[in-house]
């Protein structure tokens, strides 16, 4: 009879900021179907919400997945609080649906903050199906940038932009995707993720080169099987549900207006029960 993994354990915990945490955690039946695009979802203990988090990578031999958090409410932060030796209650995926990998050309990766790291094992398994990959990450400032040089790696070429100008190109990821289209780059698949409103100018920025682009979106998510109806999003005119028919979808055919005002709705309370928790545990993790 099937019996249920019981402990989740933190095998390996690095912190790659102030507010963004490394997590390689032991889940070894998700670590052998896990594929690109794949996330799970985490809970903490009895008393926690249920956060979706895209893989960053898996070992099917250790039986291990990573995933990389930023710390953005109060649950995030709570996560990024376990150390190394501590255990998840539960850790549920592989969920979605992953994304299709094949030889098409050029791909252009685009990432942004935390997303970098969900973008990494896409650019990754497109790199080994023969692909030419560029890769452009984006950040506030040179703190939190993350996994350079993992992503140096895969990539035939990586370009850096910082809204600061504190290390890279002084700027956002579409101005190095203007240079690229620029130059003269032909560009056979853009996969972008990060901040909607970042992925809503990437898909602006392809669209008048009729560049097939594809968005990882994360929306509000519950029980992440569809049933809930909380990761609604409208695709091209008619709704899906992130968890089931995503997490990556047609980039031109996402309402963004719609789904930046929804995720939106929460971000008072976010800051406010974030604040409570910084009090309470006397952390120096926050908003920067």
């Amino acid at each position: 009879m099937y019996k249920p993994q019981e402990k989740y354990e933190i095998i390996e915990k690095r912190d790659l900021s102030d507010v963004i945490s490394e997590h390689i955690i032991y889940a070894p039946l998700i670590a052998r179907s896990a594929k690109p695009g794949h996330f799970v979802i985490l809970m903490k203990d009895n008393n926690s919400e249920r956060i979706p988090v895209t893989l960053v990578d898996w070992n099917k031999d250790k039986g291990t997945i990573t995933v990389i958090i930023q710390s953005i409410g109060k649950s995030t932060a709570d996560i990024n609080s376990m150390k190394k030796g501590d255990f998840f209650l539960n850790v549920s995926g592989p969920l979605g649906t992953p994304v299709e990998v094949k030889k098409v050309g050029t791909v252009v990766g685009i990432g942004g903050g935390v997303g970098i790291a969900e973008l990494y094992p896409i650019a990754k398994a497109f790199k080994e199906a023969g692909n030419k990959v560029i890769s452009i990450l984006g950040a506030r400032n040179k703190d939190l940038l993350i996994l350079e040089k993992e992503t140096k790696e895969i990539s035939d070429e990586i370009l850096i932009t910082t809204d600061d100008g504190s290390y890279g190109k002084k700027g956002v990821v579409t101005d190095a995707l203007k240079e690229l289209y620029e130059r003269g780059e032909k560009i056979d698949s853009v996969f972008t993720i990060g901040p909607l409103i970042m992925m809503k100018f990437v898909a602006l920025a392809t669209k008048p080169h009729s560049t097939p682009t594809y968005a990882s979106l994360n929306p509000i998510m519950l029980d992440a099987t569809g049933m809930c109806g909380g990761c609604k999003v409208e695709v091209d005119g008619k709704f899906k549900f992130a968890c089931v028919d995503g997490p990556m979808f047609d980039a031109h055919k996402v309402n963004f207006e719609s789904l930046l005002k929804r995720n939106n709705a929460f971000k008072e309370f976010e800051e406010q029960s974030l604040k409570e928790f910084e009090k309470k545990h006397n952390c120096k993790i926050g908003l920067h």
